[in-house]
């Protein structure tokens, strides 16, 4: 089968490495304050909650971390009323965050390569791995989650982000049980040509207002064969389905996409050799081996239990995200948008991430495959040829046909490099818009936020949290989402390090009345 293919050239005159290895600086300290430093005007329209989640330290006591994958958690809250903003950031109190604070120094191995003090016998045969909740944050059903996928979810206080605890979501989960970072929710919705069934319009709803809205989460069991445990939360938090399923071999899971009758996951074409992890000379992530001879494998699994999954094979390709997945009126077709890589990219122990040499890299590119149930057969072709990564969308089309991706890109069109731009794709079309951030503002991911009195679906705003080198902060950026224009820029007094996924309530948390 042949394999998707990709360019690996940069272009490093678009911007500095030292300029971007600065903003993986860790932020020890905790802030809350209003953000008055503005260009722009704030929308009085833009009401409720932004969190986000990534690595806040990369190092521990002057210690570095080997991946910033590895860093603890730090969820940051921007909350918007009235035309102004409020800053908050918190780290996550786990377990292994307390202990390493007390103990000054790096006391637990990390999942991407960071190892404990002493060489290889300091690390021989020591599995345990730390929970740093550093990978998502979501609220559902009056809980706020930071979510890492190896284990429980921490719950936290949306108003202040202090730490509650682990949460074993009512006795769902048993200690040490998984629960991916990467919960889609079903917005409830059938969507029509522009209305609901009750009449309101589908893009104007609230994301708390479909009234039959599901939770959807994952969790994985890796071994010789997989077990994929799926659950889905009702409104009040309850559980309302649990299935298991096993599938053959090995299978790192790190997204899924849904849709009302599927769950869909890529079984990515690695092997995992744990001896060298067993052995103390590398992270278990770094054991991963691509293997371009394999296909890449869609799991199809149906969200009704009774039914069976479906596997069907797509060119060998290494995928992080999904954007989403719809199905066709007749139900026997599934197109599943996501981001992909000719290889996995791996680091050597040893090797210091900032010094990546993003050229050697492959890059993100943005691909759509279409799967025929009728046949098991798969076609698949390019959407976005620009290194890109973090696709969304609004809330209200996940699991239907959508019209508009947002996703965040490089500034060039071709060849892998930071990501400095937003790049919104209309899929009716063909159409492109692209905000550069400019030379010295690096991105992540961009977070579409719908207008509370949309009629269109690209109606609302994409906020994004983008390091600016220049100031050695960060900024929040408010770009309108039918073009990309620019909204408003908040500026922040301090940085914070790159980070990984956010959500968007319209709850309004964190300012005292």
């Amino acid at each position: 089968m042949q394999s998707l293919e990709t360019k690996t050239s940069s272009n490093p005159a678009l911007y500095s490495l030292a300029d971007w290895q600065r903003g993986y600086e860790s932020q020890p300290q905790e802030f809350e304050t209003w953000i008055d430093d503005i260009e722009g005007k704030i929308p009085d329209n833009l009401t409720g909650t932004l969190f986000r989640n990534g690595p806040g330290l990369l190092d521990v006591a002057g210690e570095p971390i080997g991946h910033p994958f590895d860093g603890d958690g730090m969820i940051c809250q921007i909350t918007f009323q009235n035309g102004r903003a409020h800053f908050r950031n918190r780290f996550v109190r786990t377990e292994g965050y307390l202990a390493e604070q007390a103990a000054g120094k790096i006391l637990y191995r990390g999942v991407f390569g960071t190892q404990k003090a002493g060489g290889w016998l300091a690390n021989l045969l020591d599995l345990k791995i730390k929970n740093i909740a550093n990978t998502h944050v979501m609220y559902w059903a009056d809980r706020l989650w930071a979510l890492w996928e190896a284990a429980e979810p921490h719950r936290l206080d949306p108003e202040t982000l202090e730490t509650i605890g682990l949460d074993s979501i009512d006795g769902l989960l048993k200690p040490g049980d998984a629960f991916a970072a990467h919960a889609r929710i079903d917005p409830g919705t059938v969507p029509g040509a522009a209305e609901t069934a009750t009449g309101a319009n589908r893009w104007a709803m609230s994301p708390n207002s479909a009234g039959d809205r599901r939770f959807v989460n994952f969790a994985v069991k890796p071994g010789l064969s997989t077990n994929i445990t799926i659950y889905e939360l009702d409104e009040a938090g309850k559980l309302a389905s649990r299935q298991t399923r096993s599938v053959p071999g090995f299978a790192f899971l790190h997204d899924f996409a849904i849709t009302p009758h599927w769950c869909i996951f890529f079984q990515n074409p690695v092997k995992f050799n744990p001896l060298p992890f067993m052995l103390g000379f590398k992270g278990a992530g770094q054991c991963l081996e691509f293997d371009p001879k394999q296909p890449t494998r869609a799991l199809l699994i149906p969200r009704d239990p009774s039914q069976a999954v479906r596997v069907l094979d797509v060119p060998p390709c290494f995928v992080f995200h999904h954007g989403n997945a719809f199905e066709s009126p007749d139900g026997q077709q599934i197109t599943i948008d996501s981001v992909c890589y000719d290889s996995f990219p791996t680091l050597e122990p040893g090797a210091d991430f900032r010094s990546v040499d993003f050229g050697s890299l492959p890059e993100g590119q943005l691909w759509r495959f279409e799967m025929d149930l009728t046949t098991d057969r798969v076609r698949s072709h390019c959407i976005e040829s620009r290194c890109c990564e973090f696709p969304s969308l609004h809330p209200n089309a996940v699991g239907h046909e959508h019209r508009y991706l947002y996703i965040g890109a490089a500034r060039s069109p071709q060849g892998n490099a930071p990501l400095q731009a937003v790049l919104k794709l209309d899929l009716q079309t063909g159409d492109r818009a692209l905000f550069d951030l400019g030379a010295r503002v690096f991105g992540g991911e961009p977070l579409f936020v719908p207008n509370p009195q949309a009629t269109q679906e690209d109606d609302g705003w994409v906020l994004l949290l983008a390091y600016n080198a220049e100031r050695h902060a960060s900024d929040l950026i408010i770009l309108a989402a039918q073009d990309l224009s620019l909204v408003a820029r908040l500026k922040l007094k301090h940085h914070v390090p790159y980070g990984l996924h956010g959500s968007f309530v319209p709850q309004v948390f964190g300012i005292a009345d």
